[in-house]
C-alpha cells in the first residue's frame, strides 16, 4: 500500500527570499533553485538538495502539495520531480486531479460551509469595515471560499488580530497571521479532510504531513506522523503533539530537513 505525503508549501517546503533565513556565512550558503516566478520575477525557492529529495520522494510515495493558495497561485509553482497527480488548494476547498478541480469534492465542501458557518460576505464586510487602511494594503477573496488581508506587518496592531480571532470564532471561522497576510477561513474548510479523501482514493495506509502555520494544525494531527519547522505560527505557540516531531531548523534549511524526514519515514515503513 502506498504512503501519502501531504505537505504545506509556503514556509514549509518553499521559501520567499525574505523567509530563507540564510544565517550562515555567504560562502557557506546553499545553492538555491527558483520554483516560482510571478510577474516575471523569481518568488519562491528551495535548496538544490531539497529539489533532489523531492524528486526521490515523488518516486517512492504519493506526494500531495497541500496549500492555502488558490488554484491559480498554486499552478504557477514549478516543483521538481514527477508532476503530482493530486494537490490540495484553497485550504482543502479544492482537490486537483491532474491540475483540474474535482467538482464533486468542491460541491461537498461548499455545502458544508453553508450549513456550519457564517457566510463569506459577512466576514468580508467586517474586514473591509474594521481593518485600518494605515496598515492594510490589499483585500482579497480566495476562490469564493475565504478572505485575507495583505498588510504592512510593522504597522499592524497585533491586538486587532486577536480581537478579529474572537469575532471570527463566534461565527465558525478561524484567523491566521502568516507573514504579511491575515487569513479568515471557515473552520470546516480544512486540509485534513481533503487529505483523508485522497488517502481513501489511493488506498494509502500511511499518511505523513508537515506545516508551519495555524491552518496546518488539523493536517498535522490527522496524519500518522507530522513535522513542523522551528519557525512559524506553530513554533511561536510551542505547538506539539505525540505524533508531531519538532525540528530545530528554520527557513529553507527546514524545508530540506522535512524532505529528509519524509523519505526516511517512507523507506522505513
Amino acid at each position: 500500500m502506498p504512503a501519502l505525503v501531504a505537505s504545506d508549501l509556503d514556509r514549509t517546503l518553499i521559501y520567499s527570499a525574505a523567509a530563507l533565513a540564510l544565517t550562515m556565512p555567504d560562502a557557506r550558503a546553499p545553492r538555491l533553485l527558483c520554483v516560482e516566478v510571478h510577474e516575471s520575477r523569481p518568488l519562491s525557492y528551495m535548496t538544490e538538495t531539497a529539489a533532489q529529495l523531492l524528486k526521490d520522494l515523488g518516486d517512492t510515495a504519493v506526494f500531495v502539495p497541500t496549500t492555502t493558495r488558490t488554484r491559480k497561485q498554486y499552478l504557477r509553482i514549478n516543483l521538481p520531480g514527477p508532476a503530482p497527480t493530486y494537490a490540495i488548494c484553497a485550504n482543502g476547498g479544492h482537490i486537483l486531479v491532474d491540475g483540474v478541480s474535482d467538482p464533486d469534492w468542491h460541491a461537498q465542501v461548499t455545502a458544508r460551509l453553508a450549513e456550519q458557518c457564517a457566510p463569506l460576505a459577512e466576514v468580508q464586510e467586517h474586514l473591509l469595515r474594521a481593518a485600518d487602511p494605515v496598515w492594510v494594503r490589499k483585500h482579497r477573496v480566495a476562490d469564493d471560499l475565504f478572505a485575507y488581508l495583505v498588510v504592512e506587518r510593522e504597522l499592524l496592531d497585533e491586538d486587532w488580530v486577536k480581537e478579529l480571532a474572537v469575532w471570527a470564532e463566534n461565527r465558525g471561522w478561524t484567523v491566521s497571521l502568516q507573514g504579511r497576510k491575515i487569513y479568515a477561513v471557515p473552520k470546516p474548510l480544512t486540509k485534513s479532510a481533503a487529505m483523508r479523501e485522497i488517502a481513501r482514493r489511493t488506498g494509502a495506509d500511511l499518511t505523513l504531513a508537515a506545516g508551519d502555520s495555524l491552518l496546518d494544525t488539523d493536517l498535522l494531527l490527522a496524519a500518522d506522523q507530522g513535522w513542523r519547522p522551528g519557525h512559524g505560527e506553530l513554533a511561536d505557540a510551542g505547538f506539539t503533539a505525540p505524533s508531531i516531531r519538532v525540528l530545530p531548523e528554520r527557513g529553507v534549511a527546514a524545508g530540506e530537513r522535512i524532505l529528509r524526514e519524509f523519505l526516511g519515514a517512507v523507506r522505513g515503513a
